[in-house]
């Protein structure tokens, strides 16, 4: 498929697409990303509101098991804890109290790597980026677009090349959200898929 069609094809089933996590910081929204690793967004937006109660400051300061008891839903937070903790204190001692616009800088924060840093760029600094999570790399397998054994960064690679670099983040978004909602893992919408008509290779966790 030519990178158009497929741009148009998302345009219609998803005109508008936005970030699912919730946050109204820069750093906010650092830590939601870091916390829907191996969870989900959903689950996420709902321990997000108690911790983020608290500022950077306070998350810096604040005991590892109160943050622990606050993001249990979203698992491993024990893990997770101690990096909120440590991003805080980063953040605060080495870049002034916000996110740089420094992918070498965000990722070397605990916790944080290379499809974390895109969606933060991408998200905060309309940096063009395509973050390749378990939705993107489920969607652009089953159709064709790479090869079923690519692995993250390699569909990541090839997707910079199929589409125009400023197109790369509202694609992302829309393969996201096409991933989540219509191209599911177990029980994919077929019959409202624009892609119907393309010999899609499924089932694909």
């Amino acid at each position: 498929m030519k990178s158009e069609s497929i741009i148009n094809k998302l345009d219609n089933i998803i005109p508008n697409p936005k970030c699912s996590l919730n946050y109204d910081k820069d750093y906010e929204l650092l830590i939601a990303v870091m916390l829907s690793a191996q969870s989900t967004d959903k689950r996420v937006n709902e321990v997000t509101p108690y911790l983020f109660k608290y500022n950077l400051k306070e998350l810096a300061l604040l005991e590892t098991s109160k943050i622990e008891d606050i993001i249990r839903p979203v698992g491993t937070f024990k893990r997770k804890a101690l990096y909120i903790k440590n991003i805080a204190k980063r953040i605060l001692e080495e870049s002034g109290g916000i996110v740089p616009n420094n992918r070498e800088f965000i990722e070397s924060l605990d916790g944080v790597g290379h499809k974390t840093c895109n969606v933060v760029l991408s998200e905060i600094y309309n940096e063009p980026c395509i973050a390749v999570d378990t939705h993107v790399l489920r969607v652009s397998k089953r159709l064709g677009l790479v090869n079923k054994n690519a692995d993250v960064v390699n569909v990541e690679k090839k997707l910079m090349k199929l589409f125009p670099k400023d197109k790369w983040s509202r694609v992302h978004l829309q393969l996201v959200l096409f991933g989540r909602h219509f191209c599911k893992s177990r029980t994919p919408l077929c019959d409202m898929c624009p892609f119907k008509n393309v010999e899609c290779k499924k089932p694909l966790n």
